[in-house]
């Protein structure tokens, strides 16, 4: 039995700031969406002025929970205090386990051009803080497309149309879909789960 789910809320980001000073659209984790769990927040940053991200996000500690970072446009240098180094580019998405805690920074890798992309923190489950950090870094290829009546869905987690993600997230089970709508739209989730859509 399927139940198909009405729209209950529409809010618009609010202008923010982290790390060094980074330009952001804040959409879950304001005022208007407090609370959407697992979903802690969602911030898009967007900008072809240098001044607005050049400055990136300096080393700071993350425990847990599961942030995601879904790249655009430009190039991110990921450095943590483990020793780990990853470079996301457009299209690639990391998908970072805090765990019991880690201290990582975020930077730039240019210092003009268009720098675009979405940050997603997700609740780890109680039993599940304390696990040991962990790294998914998913080049752009291992992304699977399907194409449905013209519109194209990239996903990046959980399956959709019998194409698997390659983010493996056992704890919150998440799916996590880059639409480039031209028409309908549909998909199955399960009922105890929460859901948004984010349109730009």
């Amino acid at each position: 039995m399927t139940t198909t789910r009405n729209v209950s809320k529409v809010i618009r980001g609010r202008a923010a700031s982290d790390g060094a000073g980074v330009k952001l659209n804040r959409v879950i984790g304001g005022p208007e969406l407090p609370q959407l769990d697992p979903f802690l927040l969602l911030d898009e940053f967007r900008s072809d002025d240098a001044s607005d991200y050049l400055a990136g996000f300096p080393e700071h500690p993350h425990r847990g929970f599961e942030t995601v970072t879904y790249m655009l446009a430009g190039r991110m240098r990921h450095r943590d205090s483990q020793g780990n180094s990853g470079l996301l580019v457009p299209g690639s998405v990391q998908w970072m386990t805090a765990g019991r805690g880690i201290v990582h920074s975020e930077m730039p890798e240019q210092e003009n051009g268009l720098m675009q992309g979405f940050q997603l923190w997700v609740n780890l489950a109680a039993k599940d803080k304390m696990t040991a950090p962990r790294y998914q870094d998913i080049a752009p290829e291992r992304i699977p497309q399907v194409d449905v009546a013209g519109t194209k869905v990239r996903v990046i987690a959980g399956s959709f149309k019998d194409q698997l993600g390659p983010v493996q997230a056992e704890t919150t089970e998440p799916l996590y879909l880059d639409v480039q709508l031209k028409g309908k739209f549909e998909t199955s989730l399960p009922a105890e789960h929460n859901a948004f859509v984010y349109v730009f």
